[in-house]
């Protein structure tokens, strides 16, 4: 492999970024919209960092914009450490690179909680077009009733509920008439269809737990894909990215956006192959167990694939956008050798790290031939691959320090330093 230096990598070529471009040709919007929407309920690693640099690096590509958003619609597993260690890493990780490019509100993320009120309204909305109903199956009931993809599901028996009962229970269930699990808003959609995301999924739930930003104002909340497809629309979002696994949510994404209003620009959704590094571990889940469990010393411990681990451990913000570069977007999945991520590193500190020397395990040499008190300077270059670094003055002495392990009274066979 080369040491070029992968500190400012040229716009890649992807299908996502094709259809962009297509897509910009034609007009189809008044701009670019891309966002990156994490769940505050761990920090970023390096597969975020994949995520990030596509979709900030679309929006600058094409000169639109692209929102930090936080998808904080589980206030049981979400914290405000998680929310402003997201902010900062992101903030590292695009830089100047693309700073100009982030969607803020009022210079702070967008939040899906901004648009809890909006939501409960499309909500109702939805209930008053016959599309939702108040269930009051448990989870176990629903997970049974909804059937397998080779037979269909069976209806709930509270689906037919009248458009008034329904916008009742639902007004009570945000009133906190009820307790947790007891009810549900379901859309009601197919229970017939192949896909199982569409057989009247679960778009609320009741749940007594403060919201870090809320607080106790709420006690329902949104599932991920009302609130995602829907915070994609009020925003303004043009190209809604994410990873593979969200392939066969589309189609209900694009129920509840077709159903909820008319937007101008409708958003869409496209899907790319997710990152996936060789003996590194790659689910938050994990990672949260790691840290919990105290086998590392918090998020940021440099042996965690987490970005802030990474900057701790000396990585840059270049390196990384390199690598996510160098990596190309596609709909297949694959597994990378964790040595194309460690090369980029090299490559990006090797063209930029200054050079100094260092004795770990010393053992002193006396040169007897070398005059006492003498002192010689030697110039050595600061960067071998960059001249513009300049020289330091290397003193020799009578006195050295060598290693250790460069030094045997009885060397071994073919022993050579």
């Amino acid at each position: 492999m080369s040491n070029e230096p992968l500190a400012t990598p040229e716009p890649p070529s992807d299908f996502i970024r094709d259809i962009v471009a297509q897509h910009v040709a034609e007009g189809r919007y008044p701009g670019v919209v891309t966002r990156f929407p994490p769940e505050p309920n761990g920090y970023l690693h390096i597969g975020h960092a994949k995520s990030i640099c596509l979709n900030f690096g679309i929006a600058r590509e094409f000169g639109g914009r692209c929102n930090l958003r936080m998808d904080d619609t589980n206030p049981t597993k979400e914290e405000v450490e998680y929310v402003e260690s997201i902010e900062r890493d992101v903030r590292w990780l695009v830089g100047g690179w693309a700073e100009g490019v982030m969607g803020l509100k009022e210079g702070a993320p967008f939040y899906a909680s901004d648009y809890f009120e909006q939501l409960y309204g499309f909500a109702v909305a939805l209930i008053k077009k016959g599309k939702a109903f108040v269930c009051d199956l448990t989870g176990e009931q629903i997970a049974e009733f909804r059937g397998a993809p080779e037979r269909p599901g069976r209806h709930s028996p509270y689906r037919e509920r009248t458009v008034e009962e329904n916008l009742d229970l639902f007004a009570r269930m945000r009133a906190g008439e009820f307790q947790d699990g007891a009810k549900t808003l379901r859309a009601k959609i197919d229970m017939a269809s192949p896909n199982l995301h569409l057989r009247d999924p679960i778009i609320y739930r009741i749940r007594f737990a403060e919201h870090h930003r809320t607080g106790n104002a709420w006690c329902i909340y949104p599932m991920y894909d009302y609130a995602h497809c829907l915070s994609d629309a009020i925003e303004g979002i043009s190209h809604s990215i994410c990873t593979l696994e969200f392939e066969v949510h589309r189609p209900l994404y694009d129920w509840l956006v077709d159903e909820v209003g008319l937007w101008a620009p409708r958003p869409h959704q496209y899907e790319f192959a997710r990152l996936s590094l060789t003996y590194t571990v790659m689910s938050k889940r994990k990672l949260l167990l790691l840290v919990q469990e105290k086998l590392v010393r918090g998020w940021d411990d440099p042996r965690l694939p987490t970005i802030s681990g990474m900057r701790r451990r000396g990585v840059t913000p270049e390196a990384l956008r390199g690598f996510a570069y160098q990596l190309g977007v596609t709909k297949y999945m694959s597994l990378t050798d964790v040595a194309v991520l460690e090369h980029a590193i090299r490559s990006d500190l090797n063209g930029r790290a200054l050079r100094r020397l260092a004795v770990l395990r010393p053992i002193k040499v006396v040169i007897t031939n070398f005059p006492e008190g003498k002192t010689e300077l030697c110039a050595a270059g600061n960067n071998p691959t960059d001249e513009t670094a300049g020289t330091r003055e290397v003193p020799f002495t009578r006195e050295l320090w060598i290693e250790q392990e460069d030094f045997a009274e009885v060397p071994p066979p073919k022993y050579f330093r």
